[in-house]
């Protein structure tokens, strides 16, 4: 530090680490500011308390089994895993765990389980096989209508919409795209009802127009009077009986 130099204060020295870590926001509002400030401390107790679970959880299984400790500690050196095993228990030791009758049915269990796991992933992949080649053709079909870069760009909102799920995170920008897909439909059959409605309408209206007024025009015969129209009774529309 210069002779000279002031020291920083604590929020400089805040606001510092804070425009480094987020360099597109701004800090005016003290709110905002220690808002960040919780936010940041909170994730921050957050991912120190995971470490001290997950260290517990390593403790104990190393005093439960220390040989687990000796795998993690040549792997974590870089040593291919099976060759680690077979230096800490040999051939020998190997063939003995296998054939430890104690284990028979565990062992039977897990095999079970991979099984199945590998023949869902090869149903999985075949699966993906038969759908990509008609993606592929979607995609460009919609290159062709759109462009490519507005196709890249719903593409990567589908991709991060994907990603976000998986982690268990909805935005509230999801959750009004897919209400919009949603109400698509619904809203295109209520404004071709109201279309419908509103020509009937019309058309009733012009009916009426007709029925009271005539169509305005002079009548014929000489006359430039106007013509009169006889006001309807409630009686009129009725059929006439015959005596």
């Amino acid at each position: 530090m210069a002779e000279n130099e002031t020291p920083k204060s604590k929020r400089e020295l805040v606001l510092e680490r804070l425009t480094a870590k987020y360099p597109d926001r701004k800090w005016d509002d003290d709110e905002v500011l220690m808002g960040q400030v919780e936010d940041d401390y909170a994730d921050y107790e957050k991912r120190i308390g995971d470490y001290a679970a997950n260290e517990a959880k390593m403790e104990e299984m190393f005093r439960n089994d220390p040989k687990s400790a000796q795998f993690i500690a040549d792997m974590a050196a870089g040593k291919d895993p099976w060759i680690a095993v077979v230096e800490r228990l040999g051939i020998d030791g190997i063939t003995e765990l296998m054939n430890d009758p104690e284990k028979k049915a565990a062992y039977e269990e897990a095999n079970k389980a991979y099984a199945e796991r590998l023949a869902n992933e090869n149903e999985l992949a075949a699966e993906y096989d038969r759908n990509i080649a008609e993606s592929q053709a979607i995609r460009e079909e919609m290159d062709k209508q759109y462009g490519e870069e507005v196709v890249d760009s719903a593409i990567a909102v589908l991709d991060q919409m994907m990603k976000d799920y998986i982690v268990g995170k909805v935005t509230r920008e999801t959750l009004e795209m897919a209400l919009k897909v949603v109400r698509h439909d619904a809203e295109i059959e209520n404004a071709r009802s109201e279309g419908v409605l509103a020509g009937r309408n019309a058309k009733i209206d012009e009916k009426l127009r007709t029925q009271q007024g005539g169509d305005g025009l002079p009548a014929m015969g000489g006359s430039s009077a106007a013509p009169v129209t006889k006001k309807k009774g409630f009686f009129d529309d009725l059929p006439r009986r015959k005596f």
